[in-house]
């Protein structure tokens, strides 16, 4: 096989990755942990798609141009070889390592667990979430442990755009996972412990919100929304829920 043919061989192998690739990099970005995600994903698939090609280009002329040897001769040493590809591979996990930390050490992606004594004492900005079975609870403002919440909802979670928001996620019963895919939002729930997630919305719009921890025969009814509203919208949603339990 010529130069020529490994090239074009190496290009089409480039080409096929690249279309698999591109739904990952058509993914909408709702909010700034699945951001983080998905630039992630894409900083790994562009190491990888060149390592994957240069492999399979090597492999498939080394077939190719000893094809016919029937008693093959051992290789010789090249110690600069073997240097060389230990330095890129060093290389390359050092850039996988730092790009994955800088992802998984941002409060946005990994979630944050505290005792339910905690919670007493933090300042109550956040929506707290509890899960039962079947279903989910949403509290704004406040939490059910201090009963103080400005509105309370169920089924559907409402967030505002481009606002931080703090999730505290627990349960009432037993095990359950907390999931919203499209914002990169995912958590356990246990009973008598808070575990913490942190975004900001990007993307007004619904989003599908569903356990994802099996949770007994009514698991797969466990579902709910994610409505990402506009902060003036969101604000005035909270002010009516206010005056609605007011009266």
């Amino acid at each position: 096989m010529t130069r020529r043919r490994v090239g074009l061989v190496a290009l089409f192998g480039a080409a096929l990755l690249a279309l698999a690739a591109e739904p990952v990099a058509a993914q909408p970005s709702a909010s700034t942990t699945v951001e983080q995600i998905w630039e992630l994903n894409l900083n790994l698939l562009y190491v990888a798609i060149p390592i994957t090609v240069l492999v399979e280009g090597i492999l498939i002329y080394t077939v190719w141009r000893f094809r016919n040897q029937d008693e093959p001769l051992p290789t010789m040493e090249n110690r600069r070889l073997e240097i060389t590809w230990t330095v890129a591979t060093a290389i390359i996990l050092l850039f996988v390592g730092v790009a994955s930390y800088q992802v998984l050490a941002s409060p946005y992606v990994t979630a944050e667990a505290g005792a339910q004594a905690d919670i007493q004492q933090e300042n109550p900005e956040h929506i707290e979430v509890q899960a039962y079975r079947y279903g989910w609870s949403f509290y704004y403002n406040g939490s059910s442990f201090q009963d103080n919440a400005a509105a309370t909802s169920t089924g559907t979670l409402r967030m505002p755009a481009d606002r931080e928001v703090r999730l505290r996620i627990t349960s009432r019963d037993w095990l359950h996972a907390f999931h919203v895919p499209s914002l990169g939002l995912k958590s356990d729930a246990f009973p008598g412990q808070y575990n913490r997630l942190r975004t900001v919305p990007t993307e007004p719009g619904t989003y599908q919100l569903y356990c994802a921890e099996y949770c007994g025969s009514g698991h797969s009814r466990m579902l709910g929304e994610v409505v990402v509203m506009p902060p003036d919208e969101y604000d005035q949603w909270i002010a009516d829920q206010q005056n609605q339990s007011s009266n």
